[in-house]
């Protein structure tokens, strides 16, 4: 995009005043930031709810529901073949894993069956023919994820971290059955430090699952594995299918439902589709697009097959993820399924899917057949905002050393408030974690909250992030603190230039990796940012290096450098050695459980910053830990970093029931 068009597009402005129904009389003036708006801490805890983890098995779909008001329980959704929808795990039970520590894949449905993950201490429930939920028997300190059944065996397959008298930091993995009838669970296979995506073939004979070892994250490097079962389920000898060669990341190998092997792979510089024919892997529709992604999170859906033999796709375009259809090598878009969450789960002639529209809260919807209007089976939060009221994400493009830069605008946005004569609104930088993530324009009330106050939001794919090709997702590599920082502080720099902001009242945030690089971009001496909140992100690489889980203990071998042979690297890239460069006041906010980035981070660079008298205010709550969870704490989350930059950039938010405090400084 041009400076000229994302002047002529940017809904804000005079762009706004044809865009809304209200003339400016009808209007009230109000400092930006200030504005009243409807989308208050209420509606964003005890009144919505998040949405994922979908799939489906005949019939039925079922889906997990997270509800801030109860503590951020997971419950699993279903609804039956005759339309009914139940809690299928009511309280206390919390589905959810820990394995890999993000977990995913806690649940998987089968024939009168439902198995899951109880995320309070671990176990593995089973809930059969609508019994009561019983548990399996397993060993002491383990945890499990990504269950596959094996109806014919009465077991279930899945992934197994055993951190039973082992370091915190050097679980062991392994592929494990699970008896139903109450047997020893027996290991498939082990070796390797991460195991994921057992698959069993239709017939049963095959077992198909990913493996790969430190350094690598699954995004740089895995192996495909398919070997023969005995007809007592054991695992013969292991066979190579592919990432034996040069580097490439697979994810989601599948059977079709005739019993040939799919999956995912990179090794063109994009996520696509492959079929295992004999012994060649035959590319079902090359396209310059993502169909996969980083293995974050177990279960991850990126593919399906059609009862007609087609395949049913998410496709990543310029982050934005839309569902297609693969049929004879050619790729068919679905523009009627709108933007989505994930690929849609087959149902019977139909699919279900996660609907995430950049109007509108996500949402369950069911087609019955395919080319049917949808049904929503369950919304994530109330359609307060009318269509006038909502900031949609426009993609903008910026200029970098790296090449153009990507992120989406967000204009301020309220339908009975706008800023005073010859004044501009604040920004809020918004920065991904991961860093191996991506970010979305799907509606977001986590970016409402900002816009329907008076903020511009610009939301950055730096560079690093997933879904613009292997090559993009590899400019971190060695650099992490340098192309991320440069990104946000261009974006921001990119819209002060076209006056959609004012330069003086910008602010960056990021949560995790997101923090790292709030925190990297406070202390790089730009000057850009006037304000920032960091949230359970990272100030000492070093720290993170030695202190952090298995799966993410090397992942700096590439973002930085192998600590042994880079340790003056890691101090250089280190927010907190760079204190001398900080002049403007930042807000931490941590989980006291936190076992990815430890509480340690958060609480030494605020004790550093009072030291030097520089402004600063640290929250550390208890019960939560890598991501929060509970509505109390997402609610004063909200209000104290909406107060802190209220004190930071001059305006006085209305109707606050809690005020930040501020250590340090004037």
């Amino acid at each position: 995009m041009t400076e000229d068009s994302a002047k002529k597009t940017a809904p804000y402005g005079e762009s706004e005043k044809k865009i809304a129904p209200y003339g400016e009389s009808e209007k009230k003036t109000a400092p930006y930031g200030a504005w009243p708006s409807p989308v208050t801490t209420e509606l964003m805890t005890a009144g919505a709810v998040s949405l994922g983890a979908l799939s489906a098995f005949g019939e039925e779909v079922a889906w997990l529901e997270g509800r801030p008001a109860e503590a951020g329980r997971q419950v699993l959704m279903l609804r039956r073949a005759d339309g009914t929808i139940e809690e299928a795990t009511p309280a206390p039970a919390n589905v959810g894993s820990r394995v890999h520590e993000y977990g995913g894949g806690a649940y998987a449905l089968g024939q009168g069956l439902i198995i899951y993950s109880e995320r309070s201490d671990g176990s593995v429930q089973l809930i059969e023919d609508g019994a009561p939920a019983r548990r399996l028997p397993t060993p002491d300190g383990c945890r499990y994820a990504d269950f596959e059944f094996d109806p014919a065996r009465r077991r279930v397959i899945a992934v197994r971290e055993d951190h039973h008298g082992r370091p915190p930091s050097d679980p062991k993995a392994a592929i494990v059955a699970l008896s139903l009838e109450g047997a020893p669970e027996e290991i498939l296979v082990e070796g390797p430090d991460f195991l994921s995506s057992p698959r069993l073939s239709p017939d049963g004979t095959r077992l198909a699952w990913l493996e790969w070892s430190h350094p690598d994250m699954p995004w740089d490097a895995t192996r495909l594995f398919c070997a023969r079962l005995s007809g007592e389920g054991r695992v013969g000898e292991a066979r190579l299918i592919a990432g034996g060669g040069a580097p490439e990341a697979i994810v989601q190998p599948a059977w079709s439902p005739d019993g040939v092997l799919h999956f995912s792979s990179d090794r063109t510089g994009w996520w696509n589709l492959y079929a295992r024919r004999g012994e060649a892997d035959e590319a079902l529709c090359p396209v310059e697009a993502e169909i996969g992604g980083p293995h974050w999170v177990f279960r991850q859906r990126f593919y399906a097959f059609l009862p007609d033999g087609r395949i049913i796709v998410s496709v990543v375009r310029d982050g934005v993820r839309k569902v297609a259809i693969i049929a004879n090598g050619a790729l068919s878009p679905r523009d009627d399924f709108g933007q989505v969450l994930d690929c849609p789960a087959p149902v019977g002639a139909g699919a279900a899917y996660v609907a995430a529209p950049p109007h509108a809260p996500a949402s369950i919807a069911l087609k019955p057949t395919l080319d049917a209007p949808a049904l929503v089976l369950r919304a994530a939060a109330p359609a307060i905002l009318p269509p006038e009221a909502v900031s949609i994400g426009e993609p903008i493009a910026f200029a970098t050393s790296h090449g153009p830069g990507r992120a989406f605008w967000y204009a301020p946005r309220n339908a009975g408030f706008e800023g005073p004569q010859g004044e501009k609104p604040p920004l809020v930088v918004l920065i991904h974690g991961g860093p191996t993530s991506m970010t979305t324009n799907n509606f977001s009330l986590n970016v409402q909250w900002w816009t329907s106050r008076g903020f511009g939001v610009v939301d950055v794919n730096y560079g690093g992030s997933t879904g613009f090709g292997r090559p993009f997702r590899r400019l971190l590599d060695g650099a992490w603190g340098l192309v991320d920082v440069e990104d946000c502080e261009a974006a921001a720099r990119h819209l002060a230039a076209l006056g959609l902001v004012d330069p003086a009242r910008m602010a960056i945030r990021g949560g995790s990796a997101g923090g790292f690089t709030t925190l990297a971009a406070l202390t790089s001496g730009s000057g850009v940012f006037k304000a920032g909140a960091s949230l359970y992100g990272v100030a000492d690489l070093t720290l993170l290096a030695r202190d952090t889980h298995k799966f993410e203990s090397r992942y700096l071998d590439r973002l930085i450098g192998p600590l042994s042979q880079s340790r003056a690297l890691y101090d250089e890239r280190s927010p907190i050695s760079h204190l001398d460069r900080l002049a403007c006041p930042v807000i931490f906010f941590q989980g006291e459980d936190d076992k990815t980035v430890p509480p340690n981070q958060a609480q030494t660079m605020a004790d550093a910053m009072k030291a030097r008298g520089l402004s600063v205010a640290f929250y550390l709550f208890s019960g939560e830990g890598h991501g929060f969870r509970k509505a109390q704490t997402l609610k004063r989350v909200l209000e104290l970093e909406l107060d802190f930059y209220g004190r930071a950039f001059g305006f006085e938010p209305p109707g606050l029931s809690e005020r930040v405090v501020i250590s340090g400084g004037a």
